[in-house]
């Protein structure tokens, strides 16, 4: 997904609203919204939005001379996530649909994005969970899902949010878990997931997890090692949590199903959904290189 121009405004308001949750001091305030905005006047529009919201953010972590400004909030949400593991399990084990209802609370946990809001209260995840249990929810794209996982020999499974994180692992457990790899970010960035947060959800117990090797929000290619670049070519699935996610990866012809709560216009748009809706959905780009084979054939 390229940059619209209704982001730009966003990347301001985005940078300002973190400047404001890591430091008090207006000075750091002024400077990070004055070079955002030199940023806005000659980025490339052709680029995805995370590869703006990757240079704010190290600008950011410079000026306030943090390496994980977003630590603490990070294990706090880590932390009332675990509180609530074992009742949400227990919605998966008694569903009659398990798999639908841990693909439901994955994506539940989406709302845990600072990168959006820097504001999150637990009420507001409580409700989001109980909204996301009962909001309607089509299975076409479940049961292709489903296909797509039992057809898979390897899964890299790319990780989103701190917090997050252990939602995901209540959709990795119903996943065939000796096929598949958790990507976590190779170094801090907003209150994405790190190694740190995937130690805490309990991840390597029952998967392999890796990095990324990048600080960039979301899966920018060229930013991430190529021992990561190397294992998301040899995968024959990829499920991408979260906007971040969608908007670095819709355009790369590779078999992905994006998981996510489209918490922005401008994505909701490109999704042609409404915002706040659930989604589960397999990349368009690769359908149509698959159409395209087929029709060659």
């Amino acid at each position: 997904m390229k940059i619209y121009l209704d982001c730009i405004p966003c990347f301001v308001r985005q940078a300002l609203d973190a400047a404001r949750f890591v430091t008090d001091d207006a000075i750091i305030h002024e400077q990070v919204v004055k070079q955002v905005l030199r940023m806005a006047s000659y980025m490339d529009i052709r680029e995805s939005p995370p590869v703006i919201g990757q240079q704010i953010h190290r600008l950011i972590r410079e000026l306030v001379g943090l390496y994980d400004p977003y630590r603490q909030v990070k294990n706090r949400f880590n932390n009332e996530a675990l509180k609530l593991y074992s009742k949400m399990r227990n919605y998966i084990i008694e569903s009659a649909n398990p798999l639908e209802t841990a693909v439901r609370l994955a994506i539940a946990g989406n709302i845990i994005d600072f990168g959006v809001s820097s504001t999150l209260e637990k009420s507001a995840l409580e409700n989001t969970i109980r909204e996301c249990l009962a909001g309607e929810f089509s299975d076409i794209q479940l049961k292709a899902f489903r296909q797509a996982v039992n057809d898979a020999e390897q899964i890299l499974y790319l990780a989103d949010n701190a917090g997050e994180i252990i939602f995901d692992r209540l959709l990795i457990e119903r996943l065939p878990v000796e096929k598949v790899t958790v990507v976590v970010k190779g170094e801090p960035v907003i209150n994405d997931a790190t190694m740190e947060d995937a130690l805490v959800a309990g991840l390597p117990q029952i998967v392999e997890v890796i990095d990324n090797g990048s600080d960039g929000p979301g899966t920018i290619l060229q930013s991430c090692s190529e021992a990561f670049r190397i294992r998301f070519e040899n995968a024959d699935l990829i499920i991408a949590k979260g906007q971040g996610n969608y908007e670095t990866l819709s355009d790369i012809g590779k078999n992905i199903f994006f998981i996510l709560k489209a918490k922005c216009p401008v994505i909701a748009e490109d999704l042609g959904c409404e915002v706040g809706e659930m989604i589960l959905r397999k990349n368009e780009c690769f359908n149509e290189i698959v159409d395209l084979i087929q029709e060659g054939e």
